[in-house]
């Protein structure tokens, strides 16, 4: 009896241990199933990435629609009513004004709330992440403070603000002292930020209203699929997606974005900023070229500094039929800004064993990869022969920066170098964390933020100023009772001739209040936050402030590329009649002009020296390049790219011989390092 009990539970045991095991190879399957279809959702997130990568650029793509007519050019785009829905909040002392929209970063599609960023900047003092500072405000200049009287401070005001309009030192010698341009950029990463919401930058009016990111989606979805809308704008597309696959895990990424600002340390004006033309908006909104430049329609590019069409050589142009490659003045600033880690932090890239350097001193140091860099240098040639390189496979507006930030998501690759040490192949795991920008505006900030000719007290907390009723009225009784953070309002009504220009349903700021001073005094006066355009001032005009600079995804599509063409030969026909294939009707009494005609044709002499052995390069200088230099002026050049590189010339008119043309500089050093005499050869093609 016993013996037949302990063969009963032997067997049980044993059944136990088969049904276990069976059990297992199921679950082993199962978990290998879920670790392969994660995977499978990873790799076609991928492959939607590269399709919108193919696309275009990365770049603004879409704002709320509002608008509508006849004709397809009525509707919205990523403009209409204003660029990106920009408008005024210059009642608030940072606050600059900005709606919904959608954009794409380095393939990733995403839609903004509505923004009504502040201006503010990346902390100088911590490599905390996201934390920010705020921006300085221009000081008032000395010699405006030195006037006694209001009326007397308002009339040496503006004659800073016409040497401004005029760019003219001749005007007031420090003008650019206190007027200062700021780049205002959205930044995007993928974040480990899965579970709890994390409000990517600080609005005074908007937030994301969602208790999770989960939260948020379903909200995104619920509307997107009802068709309606929070009509508070604070909801915002931001993707998750799936980075890894760790022991059969998904691990999770959640997209965000901010939009912040920095300060302009290189040189630039308001000739830098060209007018793009958008003729589906002039066209919708019956603008002339010129009316266009003054609209908040109005989108800019900031031209490329000392390049031209032909080899990237001319002072910047009010004009953009230019073809450059190389560093360009947007790369200076983007350069500047830095990445998740803040400003004063140091990184290399050097993935896959090469080490890039930077372009902005022809590649004489590496790259500082925590910086947002566009172009750069790897000093190995690629497979076509060439080491200078724009990120990303076909995107012209792709700026990237590394991180450590652990709250930035991580991707890892294995790179495999052959190692002459040991004569073998070394292989090494390669991590590294990025965040990607796109420029949207630049921002001119001017004395108004802090002159304050009225001496009105500036309170903290916001409800002192409309207490007890008062509304800005322009009595003792309801008149503001001094000023704060979102009752801004400094400017004296006198300062302007006008009211305020081009007013928005979405602007908040009342065009005129009433602020009382420290004796009780009642003070008319206007907001002094950021506007797009000033109101018009007596003896200088209308000054633009904001100038939007945010590229088009659509630019980078093949199509947009003919259209762009197309719209360029039949806006100026004379310059372009040579493109036509048939001449078009009553061109036989249009004046043709082909700027082509008055290019000079230079080339360097040829250098033996090796590397980089025998070659020589080719140097154009057009019509106003040569004018400058026939008055002794120095103009820069680009040379053609020869033996894999290129130099950047600085040019002068020999004070002897006219007609030679000599090298004052070589890439930045008074010779060129491959051996080429400090003189240009004129060619007579």
């Amino acid at each position: 009896m016993t013996t037949c009990k302990c063969m009963l539970s032997l067997l049980l045991l044993s059944l136990l241990a088969v049904t276990a095991a069976v059990h297992q190879a199921e679950i082993d399957k199962l978990v290998k199933d879920i670790e392969e279809l994660a995977r499978h959702l990873m790799l076609q997130q991928l492959v939607i990435e590269e399709r919108i990568r193919s696309d275009g650029n990365s770049g603004v793509k879409q704002i709320r629609g509002t608008h509508k007519g006849t004709r397809a050019y009525f509707g919205d785009t990523f403009n209409m009513g204003s660029m990106l829905s920009i408008h005024d909040h210059t009642n608030y002392d940072r606050t600059v004004g900005m709606g919904e929209f959608s954009a794409v970063m380095n393939g990733l599609e995403f839609r903004t709330r509505h923004n009504d960023y502040k201006l503010r900047m990346p902390s100088e003092n911590s490599t905390k992440f996201h934390l920010l500072q705020d921006l300085p405000f221009p000081e008032v200049p000395p010699s405006v403070m030195a006037k006694h009287s209001v009326p007397d401070q308002i009339k040496e005001m503006r004659e800073y603000f016409r040497a401004f309009k005029e760019q003219n030192s001749s005007i007031r010698h420090d003008y650019a002292n206190y007027f200062k341009p700021v780049m205002c950029y959205v930044e995007g990463a993928w974040t480990t930020d899965t579970k709890s919401i994390s409000e990517p930058f600080h609005s005074d009016r908007h937030f994301l209203d969602a208790s999770s990111w989960f939260d948020l989606l379903e909200k995104v979805r619920f509307t997107s699929y009802t068709g309606g809308k929070s009509n508070f704008e604070n909801y915002s597309f931001l993707p998750t997606t799936i980075t890894d696959v760790v022991n059969g895990n998904p691990v999770y990424a959640q997209w965000n974005y901010r939009i912040i600002c920095h300060p302009i340390r290189t040189r630039m004006g308001l000739s830098s900023l060209a007018l793009i033309d958008d003729l589906g908006i002039r066209m919708a909104h019956r603008y002339s070229f010129e009316k266009a430049n003054h609209a908040r329609t109005a989108r800019y590019r900031l031209t490329p500094r000392s390049f031209n069409r032909y080899n990237s050589t001319n002072q910047a142009s009010s004009t953009l039929n230019l073809e450059y490659t190389g560093v360009e003045l947007l790369d200076s600033i983007m350069n500047e800004i830095p990445g998740k880690d803040n400003y004063h932090h140091t990184l290399t890239d050097d993935a896959f064993g090469q080490t890039e350097y930077n372009m902005l001193n022809s590649g004489k140091s590496p790259q500082n990869a925590a910086y947002y860099h566009h172009l750069t240098d790897s000093k190995l040639p690629n497979a076509q022969g060439d080491h200078i390189y724009y990120k990303g496979f076909s995107d012209e507006n792709l700026w990237v920066a590394e991180t450590t930030q652990p709250r930035v998501a991580p991707m890892t690759v294995t790179s495999c170098q052959f190692n002459a040490s040991v004569g073998d192949v070394t292989c090494n795991n390669h991590t590294v964390r990025y965040s990607y920008a796109v420029p949207l505006e630049i921002i001119w900030m001017t004395p108004l933020y802090t002159w304050n000719p009225y001496g009105l007290v500036f309170h903290t907390d916001n409800n002192v100023p409309p207490k007890n009723g008062r509304t800005g009225g322009t009595n003792a009784t309801t008149a503001f009772n001094g000023t704060s953070r979102s009752y801004y309002y400094y400017t004296p009504n006198d300062f302007f001739k006008s009211n305020e220009v081009g007013r928005d349903p979405a602007d908040t700021a009342k065009d005129v209040v009433g602020v009382l001073d420290k004796h009780g005094h009642v003070k008319i006066v206007k907001p002094s936050g950021t506007r797009i355009m000033l109101p018009e001032i007596d003896g200088v005009g209308k000054i633009r402030t904001r100038y939007p600079v945010a590229p088009s995804h659509h630019e980078g599509s093949p199509m947009y590329k003919e259209v762009d063409a197309l719209k360029e030969m039949i806006l100026d026909i004379p310059k372009n009649l040579k493109f036509f294939e048939s001449p078009p009707f009553g061109s036989h009494n249009v004046q043709t002009h082909n700027p082509d005609d008055s290019l000079q044709h230079f080339t360097t002499t040829f250098t033996h020296k090796t590397p980089p052995g025998l070659h020589q390069h080719d140097v154009y200088v057009d019509a106003h390049d040569w004018s400058m230099l026939q008055r002794n002026s120095k103009v820069m050049a680009i040379t053609t790219n020869d033996n894999e590189h290129s130099h950047t010339l600085q040019l002068q008119r020999d004070a002897h011989n006219h007609n030679q043309i000599n090298i004052i500089s070589c890439d930045n050093v008074p010779h060129c390092w491959d051996g080429h005499a400090n003189v240009l050869l004129h060619m007579t093609d």
